[in-house]
């Protein structure tokens, strides 16, 4: 019989040291976890975040597995349309957008969702057998969808994919894993993931005895390496109970 399994989660975020407000929002669940990153340079980044987030909060719930990609895409689509019912409510606030990185668990498999340049990681194993950390979404952005994108100032940095209100061209990637006892998730926005690099985020991530332990060292690490964004980090580890 297959053990069930159960969830620790700790988050956080930060500032930053550039920025003047944190356009970033977080929620942790039971059965939900997820990070926005609001667009900065864009109108109202932090109501677009937290719209988003708010938005998830109603399918923070168990389903089973068969169900998970189905309402975690209808979760995504549900913060899609809080952005422009937001947007038609009052005007001033078209343009804003998000990005989105979201994480639905039951008992023994996992449903990722990812819209923009947020991410997320795993990291499997527990102590010394932990090994590396591999991050399992893909980054929306134009380098992976334009020839010779290497060629093209600054293309790196901009999205090809986020949410703001629009229907088209907002689904996300979702991902179903299996929950292996001793797996870490880690949830971020690109304020830890573009500063910091995976060598170091590895070592803040594995290093750690708890998850709460582990939300520190890597904000503390990405502040240690300049705080040029809004930093927030999710950390769920996977576990038999005891």
């Amino acid at each position: 019989m297959t053990p069930r399994l159960w969830v620790d989660p700790a988050g956080d975020s930060h500032v930053g040291f550039v920025r003047r407000r944190n356009e970033d929002a977080i929620y942790l669940g039971t059965s939900l976890f997820a990070v926005a990153d609001g667009l900065g340079g864009h109108v109202a980044g932090d109501v677009a975040s937290s719209t988003a987030i708010e938005a998830l909060r109603r399918y923070d719930q168990r389903v089973e597995p068969g169900s998970l990609a189905a309402t975690l895409g209808q979760a995504v689509n549900a913060a899609n349309h809080a952005l422009r019912h937001r947007i038609e409510a009052d005007p001033d606030l078209a343009g804003m957008g998000t990005t989105l990185v979201a994480m639905l668990v039951t008992d023994t498999t996992a449903a990722l969702a990812n819209v923009g340049d947020s991410r997320a990681y795993l990291l499997h194993g527990q102590g010394p057998q932990r090994g590396q950390t591999t991050q399992i979404t893909e980054d929306h952005v134009y380098q992976r969808l334009v020839a010779d994108a290497a060629t093209v100032p600054n293309l790196a940095e901009k999205l090809a994919r986020f949410l703001d209100g629009r229907p088209d061209g907002r689904s996300p990637d979702i991902t179903l894993l299996p929950l292996r006892p001793g797996d870490r998730f880690l949830l971020c926005s690109d304020g830890l993931s573009s500063y910091v690099p995976a060598d170091l985020l590895h070592i803040a991530l594995a290093a750690a005895s708890t998850p709460a332990q582990a939300v520190e060292r890597l904000l503390t690490t990405a502040l240690e390496h300049g705080g040029l964004d809004n930093i927030t980090v999710a950390v769920i580890d996977i576990k038999i109970p005891d």
